[in-house]
């Protein structure tokens, strides 16, 4: 592991201890879940991508105009 990765998890795990998350199982799954989210805006903005390319609208949005603001990009 690189000295630049290892002090980005150290970070990471600083900033959920001072959250109140001490248990590295709830670190791991809370981590877990923001990669989850990370990725479903990743998929969302491929498919706004395509969309604007061929000009037809997005096929099975995962955002809507009302869960916009809960996008990882947001």
């Amino acid at each position: 592991m690189t000295g630049e990765l290892r002090t980005k998890i150290d970070s990471l795990w600083d900033a959920f201890w001072s959250g109140g998350i001490s248990n590295p199982l709830e670190v791991i799954e809370q981590i877990t879940y923001l990669m989850f989210l990370r990725r479903l805006d990743d998929v969302q903005t491929a498919k706004e991508r395509k969309a604007t390319r061929t000009g037809r609208p997005i096929d099975r949005p995962i955002y809507t105009d009302e869960t916009d603001a809960l996008r990882w990009s947001s």
